[in-house]
């Protein structure tokens, strides 16, 4: 079978995505391709954020390959699945513009892994995977496609009397064996992009890897618990086997996706004798003072870490499970940052932590060279158990309510926001049509 792969051209003018705005390796479309191709399908992937590519150009190189199946993604990259942005304008572009000449279309993404019913009404997509979606893409190939949709578990479609089906609830790959990923030498030179580093200028390509995939944690912000949820770690061969390629390639930089990067001997001391820098996202009570050593021999240059919150109470309400305190915290990321140039602790605003306390404690922290963010209002996903505490499980207008929920509750947004978001029905006017 023929199948083509997509990731539109990401546009988030008016939204109030909090994600970096640079093109990402698509992770998710790269393990389907290769699953894909070593069960002999034929692929098509196309990176239009990447390769620069307006979305009718995009629909033209899908429509010229004539594929059985187009797989487009509602969101840019796996690194962003917990911080989507709202909308679907973009990829409902994307799907508008190929005007059913790419076969079945089946979006993946957070989205549909959340709500299918009102993901497919925004797209019009014939289908949406819910979950991790690179083996439920693969079984829907090998099962024929179209044909084969209601026997693939984890998908969701509507019938032609308008009834939503669904098949099966969200998927979670076994992800430990997913093998070396293999990117084309001119998407790595465009990679130009260093995700989240600031100690340096690029020197030379970056890119995205993944080590480990989901969190033991269930913090009430986080959105994950329909995707990327349960925590697996991959094969240690098969990650550095894709490390040395992109190496190889002249990559000179790569940023770690996973959701936590817990602290892992083996591969920090393989990375030790790599000639490579690499930024991570962890929480910062989960290491120990020799291990943030080692992170920094093993050429970390970069650590987004979470806090969240300065009080016992705080994180007790954010369901942390944090074990220390915060002056161990604090003491933690000062040790961090004596081996890693860039320290970030992320804050959220919370009703228990004081505004002048906060205020103390980030000079504090700065003067040892550790940066802490203006503490964000938190966006209350649909995925996330935030949102359930709130109003339930979601359901068709779930991303409106916490949208409207969202600009309704602060005036004022995060520090990397240079816009006021503006509402969802207003981003999607285009969708559905």
């Amino acid at each position: 079978m023929k199948i083509a792969l997509v990731n539109p051209p990401w546009t988030f003018d008016g939204s109030i995505y909090f994600g970096c705005r640079e093109p990402h390796l698509p992770l998710e479309l790269g393990y389907t391709r290769a699953m894909l191709e070593a069960a002999g399908h034929e692929v098509l992937l196309i990176d239009a954020h990447l390769q620069a590519i307006d979305s009718a150009d995009a629909a033209a190189l899908v429509a010229d390959f004539s594929p059985a199946m187009t797989v487009v993604t509602t969101a840019p990259t796996y690194l962003f699945w917990r911080c989507a942005q709202p909308e679907l304008r973009v990829p409902a572009a994307f799907i508008r513009d190929l005007n059913r000449r790419g076969g079945l279309v089946v979006a993946v993404g957070p989205h549909g892994s959340t709500t299918p019913g009102p993901t497919l009404r925004k797209l019009k997509a014939d289908a949406v995977v819910m979950g991790e979606c690179e083996e439920v893409v693969a079984a829907l190939a090998d099962a024929g496609g179209r044909s084969a949709m209601t026997r693939v578990a984890a998908t969701a479609w509507i019938d032609r009397d308008g009834t939503l089906r669904v098949n099966g609830t969200g998927h979670a790959s076994r992800f430990t064996d997913l093998p070396p990923l293999a990117w084309p030498d001119d998407w790595v030179r465009r990679h130009r992009h260093h995700h989240h580093r600031f100690d340096a200028a690029p020197d030379g390509p970056g890119a995205e890897v993944e080590a480990s995939r989901g969190c033991p944690y269930a913090c009430t912000f986080c959105a994950k618990l329909d995707f990327r949820d349960r925590y697996r770690r991959r094969d240690l061969n098969l990650l550095l086997a894709e490390i040395d390629r992109l190496i190889a390639q002249g990559v000179t930089y790569l940023y770690f996706i996973d959701e936590i990067f817990l602290p892992q001997k083996p591969l920090l001391e393989a990375l030790v004798a790599r000639d490579i820098r690499f930024g991570i996202q962890t929480r910062i009570d989960l290491w120990k003072p020799d291990m943030l050593a080692l992170l920094g021999r093993a050429g970390c240059v970069s650590i987004e870490a979470g806090v969240e919150s300065l009080t016992v109470a705080g994180r007790a309400a954010l369901d942390k499970r944090c074990r220390i305190g915060t002056d161990e915290l604090t003491r933690l990321l000062i040790t961090a940052r004596e081996h890693v140039p860039f320290v970030q602790a992320n804050l959220i605003g919370t009703p228990e932590d004081d505004p002048a306390e906060v205020s103390a404690w980030r000079d504090l922290v700065q003067g040892q060279g550790v940066w802490a963010n203006d503490p964000v209002p938190l966006y209350p996903y649909p995925a996330s158990p935030q949102y359930r505490q709130m109003w339930g499980l979601p359901d068709d207008h779930a991303w409106e309510r916490a949208h409207d929920h969202y600009l309704a509750a602060f005036d004022r947004f995060s520090d990397i926001q240079d816009e006021r978001p503006v509402a969802l029905a207003r981003l999607e006017a285009a969708c559905g049509r």
